[in-house]
């Protein structure tokens, strides 16, 4: 998903090309991407775009007569700018393509490359309209170390969803969260009321130096163009996404804990003082065959003889093994046997005539005369009329 350095550039990409334009046209590729019916579509078209901003992780588009156009990326959308050919603008991709914001110069055309379609555009009017987009998060940049040490106090979490919950603070996510707290050296499993005030403000200038550095880097990687390779895996990332590679500080192999549909990724040495962090899925089935620090998981790793494990519960109690039951040994198969005849028995014939539930009001007709005709023989019975 894209987050605060991304989005800063895409907000300054986006001015530089289209800011003080007219939108000469808004094209909907996917019915699904638009969220609001009022304003219409054709309200914004032929007002001029003032301003781009931010909005969280949302870019706001502003156009005179306070309209705007909110923009949510989510994880798979991106912008990218066409520059106008001739007449007629740009077309939008047949499969990613959702719109297009058409300008004198060029369009910016909006795409998401997933199927589950979670990127969306709302239109606006009026600033209240737009003030329900605001998620109440910080912005740490241009927070003072107080604000920021507030804020992070105010409710009791991990340092990791304290990062990334969009009420608390602004515009960061899962990859910069990673960044961040490699940075100051920190677990995310770290409970926010937990912090002294030195690690706090530690949090802070690691928080303020990741996204300065960050968008610096990716605002001179663009340069005068439009962003067109908006990741959240880079090379230059210290530990997001690099699960098993060296630590760039210590050298020692990244680590990565699962859950849910995200991953965080964390140098055990350099913040948890070796300890591996328990992984929801791994280590619940795992259990005492976790390992503990990084010595343990290279000795398991090499071949090493673990520990054996300590004998099922029993019903007076005791230790649990974390080792599934040996599968009991199959049976040889049987051989076919082939089935047994059946032999008619005399006192039930098979009768010729076919039983019907008798219909309300009505009595059941009487069954066949059993006795005056015995059966007899078991050959097939011969088709033709009766």
């Amino acid at each position: 998903m894209p987050e605060l350095p991304d989005i800063t550039v895409y907000v300054e990409r986006i001015a530089a090309h289209a800011q003080g334009a007219p939108l000469t046209g808004l094209r909907l590729a996917s019915p699904f991407v638009l969220r609001t019916v009022d304003p219409p579509v054709a309200e914004l078209v032929g007002r001029t775009l003032t301003s781009v901003g931010r909005l969280g992780k949302r870019i706001v588009l502003a156009f005179e007569g306070d309209r705007f156009a909110v923009i949510h990326l989510m994880i798979a959308g991106r912008l990218r700018w066409s520059p106008r050919q001739g007449p007629v603008p740009a077309a939008i991709p047949r499969k990613v393509g959702l719109a297009a914001f058409d300008f004198p110069t060029g369009s910016m055309i909006f795409t998401e490359a997933s199927p589950k379609k979670r990127a969306s555009l709302h239109l606006v009017r009026g600033a209240d309209g737009l003030a329900a987009f605001d998620r109440g998060g910080l912005d740490t940049l241009a927070a003072s170390p107080a604000q920021f040490a507030a804020r992070l106090r105010s409710e009791r979490h991990t340092i990791k969803r304290a990062l990334t919950d969009p009420t608390v603070l602004d515009g960061i996510g899962n990859a910069y969260s990673d960044e961040i707290l490699h940075r100051a050296r920190m677990s995310p499993f770290r409970l926010t009321t937990a912090l002294d005030d030195a690690e706090v403000a530690a949090l802070h200038a690691a928080t303020v130096a990741t996204l300065t550095w960050w968008t610096t880097h990716l605002r001179a990687e663009v340069g005068a163009g439009f962003p067109d390779k908006v990741t959240a895996f880079r090379p230059e990332m210290a530990v997001h996404g690099k699960y098993g590679q060296p630590c760039p500080a210590c050298g020692d192999p990244v680590q990565r804990i699962v859950y849910a549909a995200n991953e965080a990724n964390y140098c055990a040495t350099c913040q948890t003082g070796g300890k591996l962090l328990a992984d929801r899925s791994l280590s619940r089935l795992l259990h005492d065959d976790w390992p503990r620090t990084l010595e343990e998981l290279e000795e398991r790793r090499r071949g090493a003889p673990a520990t054996p494990a300590p004998p099922p519960a029993s019903s007076e109690g005791g230790p649990a093994t974390a080792e599934a039951p040996a599968a009991p040994a199959r049976r040889p198969p049987r051989p076919p046997s082939r089935p047994a005849a059946r032999s008619p028995s005399p006192a039930t014939p098979r009768s010729r005539t076919r039983a019907t539930a008798p219909g309300p009001g009505r009595a059941s007709p009487p069954g066949p005369d059993t006795t005056s005709r015995p059966r007899l023989g078991l050959g097939r019975k011969k088709s033709g009329p009766r």
